[in-house]
């Protein structure tokens, strides 16, 4: 019987004291509050354009970067998954209260990761698809 291989997840950021490299992650992270401007994909490609350009510049982006990408992308997930829930179940409260739930927890979540990058500490997002690595 053969061994089942643990799930391959990317490496994290290394946890890093320079400040300058810090301080572009939390950029990094709250970059995705742009998508409460740019309705649509705003909450991607805040980050996408940050790990894009500073990438190979700033130790430890590009992880972090991959990282954020990986909760954004999955989050853009559930919040349709949960919008469709509502709609189905409209006539139900828990169903219309999914996607505010869902919100409330990508919020925090999206905080407490750049609560942890201020710290210099990597943060794992949950409920997140691993889709770069």
């Amino acid at each position: 019987m053969e061994n089942p291989q643990p799930p391959c997840q990317p490496p994290l950021p290394p946890e890093t004291n320079d400040a300058s490299a810090r301080q572009w992650i939390i950029i990094l992270h709250l970059s995705a509050l742009a998508g409460l401007v740019i309705v649509g994909f705003g909450h991607i490609l805040g980050p996408l354009i940050i790990w894009l350009l500073k990438k190979s510049e700033v130790p430890g982006l590009d992880a972090a970067g991959k990282s954020v990408l990986n909760f954004q992308i999955s989050w853009s997930l559930w919040f349709f998954i949960s919008g469709v829930v509502a709609v189905v179940g409209s006539c139900l409260v828990v169903p219309l209260a999914l996607p505010v739930g869902t919100f409330i927890a990508w919020l925090a979540f999206l905080i407490n990761g750049a609560i942890k990058a201020s710290n210099g500490v990597n943060y794992n997002f949950p409920l997140t698809i691993r889709f770069f690595s």
